[in-house]
């Protein structure tokens, strides 16, 4: 543990406590706190070492990029405390604040344009990076036989999972940002007499109550994702209790044209990385499966709410491991 001088020092400057603010509120890449900042991108790293160093925060490499995330809870606790307490009503704060949502929001419309421009050929887009069918048969081999009241597929896309799984769910929802993935999504679900509700809406925000799902499904999306450990949260939150999410997605690689060439803001995921947020929202891990065999490896994780909702919060459950070549 970082002794106190260390933290107080590690504070003393302005652009540091800016970036304690904004990570804060998400888990940021260093290029999107230097363009709040409107600094170098070297300078803020080596902001970004002070504060990580004095365990504010956590950095931690992907590819070409860093993110960065809050640091030791025991030590960030106390400090967003005094926070509260002594910046009430920052001006330049909220000025972050509202400069990070403004380039949030444009590349959150490019991405959006992005899949617009390829709905139609979606389905094939995305089999070039792995054996979907593999894919297809391990989830439907986790998930089992049993019927569920609701199930809500996250980022539908062409509607390939409602299309799997909608009929062991008396209701099915399929919700998707892309206007013409759902318009895409209707046609082909209507084609093959899948029962079905798609609507437009964010992962972020989903249109169903508190414990309104029994199971939740987020395939290839997350590496989609801006913010995945809140798209993780909102999904737990619309989950019953004993209410079940997998999430599909690739494992972590190094694939670096996948950022510019397919959108993609994250490089895979870890274990560590997944079921830490499975914690975070109240979740227990079930089971982790592994797929290989392609250029990139995919990883399946299962994992149910707890009874209250927030057990196990803090540190992830035992997990039954499968490789599968």
């Amino acid at each position: 543990m970082p002794h106190a001088l260390d933290i107080f020092r590690a504070l003393a400057d302005r652009s540091r406590l800016r970036i304690v603010v904004l990570v804060r509120s998400m888990e940021l890449s260093v290029g999107e706190l230097a363009q709040v900042l409107g600094q170098s991108q070297p300078r803020v790293s080596r902001h970004v070492k002070i504060l990580s160093d004095a365990g504010i925060v956590e950095r931690r490499k992907e590819g070409s990029w860093v993110f960065v995330a809050i640091g030791v809870r025991d030590i960030v606790a106390p400090l967003f405390t005094a926070l509260d307490a002594w910046q009430a009503g920052d001006v330049e704060a909220q000025s972050d604040i509202a400069r990070l949502a403004e380039i949030r929001a444009d590349r959150a419309a490019q991405a959006a344009a992005w899949f617009e421009a390829r709905a139609q050929d979606w389905d094939a887009i995305r089999s070039l990076h792995v054996a979907e069918c593999e894919v297809e048969a391990a989830m439907a081999d986790l998930l089992g036989d049993d019927p569920v009241e609701r199930m809500i597929d996250i980022g539908t896309g062409t509607g390939r999972m409602l299309e799997l799984f909608a009929d062991r769910a008396g209701h099915a929802l399929g919700i998707d940002r892309s206007s013409e993935m759902l318009r895409v999504a209707r046609a082909k679900l209507a084609g093959r007499g899948v029962d079905a509700e798609l609507r437009q809406a964010d992962l972020y925000a989903l249109p169903l109550g508190d414990g309104a799902a029994g199971l939740a499904i987020i395939h290839h999306v997350l590496h989609y994702a801006q913010a995945p450990d809140a798209a993780i949260a909102e999904a737990a939150r619309v989950l019953a209790a004993g209410g079940r999410l997998l999430v599909a997605d690739f494992a972590a690689h190094a694939r670096e044209e996948l950022r510019t060439r397919d959108a993609h803001v994250r490089l895979g995921f870890s274990d560590d990385q997944i079921l830490a947020w499975f914690a975070a929202a109240g979740m227990t891990p079930l089971r982790t499966e592994t797929l290989e065999g392609g250029a990139l490896s995919v990883k399946l994780w299962l994992a149910r709410k707890s009874a209250s909702g927030v057990e196990g919060a803090g540190k992830p459950g035992r997990v039954q491991v499968m490789e599968a070549a």
